[in-house]
């Protein structure tokens, strides 16, 4: 790394990214160490530098170099240190390479830090330099200059959702199913995940059999049509605001009423919570997960199913952003509930679930995938503990990341989303 003077940068990111609760945070660690054991990292490595005070602490120091009056003279004091080379690759190593932002040392931390948000800011210093691991920044770079992570052709996609739809009426034997695509004025868009069009079409198919059998009205778009946004994890909230832009244009192009995320922790957290922050207003239209209103069709039986046609055992997987940071506990458990016959639950569960180690944008960033992979070895435990033969993940990251933890752990599982589960028990 080139020595540089970053100072007046690091000001400013630091300025533009500080509130008065993140500045109060970022002084308030005790350094008890007890979210130590919350994070899948340090379980795994043993390593201090895996602690999230750690983290937090390497933060603090720069915030009180160039934010604490006092802190830039009385450096042995406060423990306060300029942002220099050797720091930097401490920073990029810590916090993008030993964090997924999963918000678990948060839910355990007893002085209530929202650790998880202060590496993020961390990151967004990191990401004004342009000093974003060249993975992560490839995905984002991809995103922007086409309208989605994936860099599917529009032409691409269009061919996808017609090829998609001759599939859904030869296999339901009905003409009349259709995956819709520009529908204006229909009730729902629905967001994807582009590696649903790209690797995963069966959840695409699964999403297409429930709105048909509920009766909804319901559309794709040609384009702007990308759930995810990795500009969340790089810290880069300007730009994390413009891809959020994105969907609201395609909603008000088709003139729909509801913005409709699919299996995506992430992208549910950022669009449902994070981009009226960003924007500096709110959407005026309503945004839900396919979780919530998968629940809500089978609560009002326009759904029905025979759990049956699952036979084998199965467990959830939470995603963090999903049911820690989103808030939805309840909707997978219902609908898995009503879909299978054997439901096994992992321990823990729920809000103190572990990260499976793919968030936090881990997956882009191959330099750091051993590492990733090693602190997925927690993950693999509690699925092998459950005796499950199947795994659901209702988050294309986390279902990437369970993957290849199948493969290195030898789990024997199959993985699924939530909605092909529920397709799979559905009854026409």
């Amino acid at each position: 790394m080139i020595e540089k003077n970053w100072d007046s940068q690091v000001k400013q990111a630091l300025s533009r990214g500080l509130d008065f609760e993140r500045a109060v945070q970022l002084s308030t660690c005790v350094r008890c160490g007890l979210c130590a054991e919350s994070c899948h990292y340090y379980l795994v490595e043993k390593d201090v530098k895996a602690i999230p005070a750690y983290k937090l602490k390497i933060v603090e120091q720069v915030f009180n170099y160039y934010l604490n009056s006092s802190g830039r003279f009385l450096t042995f004091w406060f423990g306060s240190q300029r942002l220099k080379a050797s720091t930097v690759e401490k920073w990029l190593d810590i916090l993008f390479g030993r964090c997924s932002l999963c918000g678990r040392c948060s839910l355990n931390c007893p002085m209530g830090i929202k650790i998880h948000d202060l590496v993020r800011l961390g990151r967004s210093i990191l990401a004004e330099l342009g000093l974003v691991p060249s993975g992560l920044a490839s995905t984002i770079s991809t995103t922007i200059n086409s309208d989605n992570n994936m860099g599917i052709k529009t032409e691409e996609w269009i061919g996808t959702v017609r090829w998609l739809e001759e599939e859904l009426r030869r296999e339901l034997e009905d003409s009349s199913v259709c995956l819709p695509l520009d529908r204006e004025g229909a009730k729902i868009l629905y967001a994807i995940n582009p590696r649903e069009a790209k690797f995963f079409p069966l959840s695409l198919l699964a999403v297409g059999k429930i709105f048909h059998a509920a009766g909804e009205s319901w559309t794709l778009s040609s384009n702007y049509y990308d759930v995810t946004n990795y500009a969340y994890f790089s810290g880069q909230e300007a730009l994390a605001a413009e891809f959020f832009r994105r969907l609201e244009i395609s909603m008000k192009r088709l003139n729909c009423q509801m913005l409709v995320l699919t299996e995506c922790g992430h992208g549910f957290v950022s669009a449902r919570w994070e981009a009226p922050a960003w924007l500096g207003y709110q959407p005026d239209f309503e945004i839900r997960s396919i979780l919530e209103i998968m629940a809500d069709y089978v609560q009002q039986g326009k759904l029905k199913l025979d759990p049956s046609r699952n036979n084998l055992p199965v467990t959830l997987h939470d995603p963090c952003n999903l049911v820690r940071l989103g808030g939805l506990l309840n909707e997978a458990r219902f609908l898995i509930r009503q879909s299978v016959k054997n439901f096994i639950e992992m321990k823990p569960r729920g809000i103190e679930n572990f990260c499976c180690g793919g968030g936090g944008g881990q997956l882009a960033m191959t330099e750091f995938a051993a590492r990733r992979q090693k602190a997925g070895q927690i993950k693999a435990r509690q699925i092998k503990e459950t005796g499950a033969k199947i795994v659901v993940a209702p988050c294309h990251n986390c279902l990437d990341q369970l993957l290849e933890l199948n493969r290195i752990y030898k789990l024997g599982v199959q993985l699924k989303t939530v909605t092909e589960i529920v397709a799979e028990a559905l009854v026409f």
